[in-house]
């Protein structure tokens, strides 16, 4: 065996005990879980979100900010993820495949109330892509308790109306263009002197 091929398979053996685990194998019904991130656990998460939970899990934006988009996921091992938009709480839907919600929630737009009280995502009426500002992405996805004033948004901003399940599809549709939008603008960011920051 020349020099070479003993360190190739010197690091392969040390690579396959570094990633070993030493608990007790997946089972076929049970695979083992695995995180990326650690969430909070709380039982009645909606009540004082943004003050229990001041900053969205992706991208770091401040929900009291962001008040009239904010969504907050209440999985059913009461870990929660609160997030600024319907856009980052899919990212949270799709790396917590298995955790459970056991209710979402999104702030009511039409509500006048500052900061916007929270409903249930499931059943808001959400338009998509009107003129409103949007958040984490171009094409706005507000949720509205009300129908009617959903319909009267729409007439005055235009858009579509859609249930959680459409806004939801509509995020992820929009995820790739929104994702390089934001990397080339935090890019150009980094790119200006120091003295015009």
């Amino acid at each position: 065996m020349n020099r070479r091929h003993f360190l190739f398979a010197g690091t392969s053996l040390t690579l396959l005990a570094a990633c070993a685990d030493d608990t007790s194998a997946p089972t076929a019904t049970q695979p083992p879980l695995r995180h990326l991130v650690t969430l909070p656990t709380d039982s009645e998460p909606q009540r004082g979100d943004l003050s229990k939970f001041p900053r969205c899990t992706y991208c770091g934006m401040d929900r009291g900010q962001s008040h009239q988009s904010r969504h907050l996921i209440h999985f059913e091992d009461n870990s929660v993820d609160p997030t600024c938009s319907i856009r980052c709480a899919a990212i949270s839907l799709s790396m917590n495949l298995d955790r459970a919600p056991q209710a979402i929630y999104v702030a009511d737009f039409g509500a006048a109330a500052s900061p916007k009280p929270l409903i249930h995502a499931e059943a808001a009426t959400y338009l998509v892509g009107s003129s409103l500002p949007a958040t984490m992405s171009a094409h706005s996805k507000l949720a509205f308790a009300n129908l009617e004033e959903a319909m009267v948004a729409r007439s005055r901003h235009n858009g579509r109306l859609a249930a959680f399940d459409g806004a939801l599809a509509a995020a992820y549709a929009d995820m790739a263009d929104d994702s390089r939008a934001a990397r080339q603008q935090r890019a150009a960011l980094r790119a200006k002197p120091a003295d015009s920051k």
